[in-house]
């Protein structure tokens, strides 16, 4: 049973000031180390289920310099022994804007990346996970899927 789904909804061409407007959100993320980024991204894409942005991301995220091992072992980074205390900031982080309770995000998640990221690169790391969201939702919404995969 397949529960690929085709959506006939097209962000870019039907509201193409959105798209771009989405597109310079994410560019203005300034200068953010780009490894840690596509980590972020390949892990928050996870959690959304957009296969999509996990295929798209996991190949920037080789290409940034990010190990097999490592990039295997995104989705239980919590276990793997792979990550730097920074990444593992982030990465928290990204997972609690993601998965918002109903409230705030931890103050203590928010104390964890601030230990890490001083000045505005904790911003641009929200910039960063709040843009993937957005990214995510916008793909599944269109029913986007990872180009096939040639034998």
């Amino acid at each position: 049973m397949s529960t690929r789904m085709t959506h006939l909804i097209d962000i870019r061409g039907q509201v193409p000031d959105a798209y771009r407007a989405l597109a310079a959100f994410t560019r203005a993320s300034g200068d953010i180390d780009h490894r840690l980024a596509e980590l972020v991204k390949v892990r928050v894409s996870q959690i959304n289920g957009c296969a999509y942005c996990v295929d798209l991301h996991s190949g920037l995220a080789r290409d940034a310099g990010v190990p097999e091992r490592t990039l295997y072992a995104v989705a239980v980074w919590h276990e793997a022994p792979f990550f730097t205390e920074e990444e593992r900031a982030a990465l928290r982080l990204a997972e609690s804007l993601t998965l918002l309770p109903s409230g705030s995000v931890p103050e203590d998640a928010y104390a964890e990346a601030a230990e890490h990221f001083r000045g505005s690169t904790l911003a641009q790391l929200v910039v960063v996970i709040t843009a993937i969201n957005a990214w995510n939702r916008v793909m599944l919404a269109s029913g986007a899927q990872p180009p096939e995969i040639a034998d």
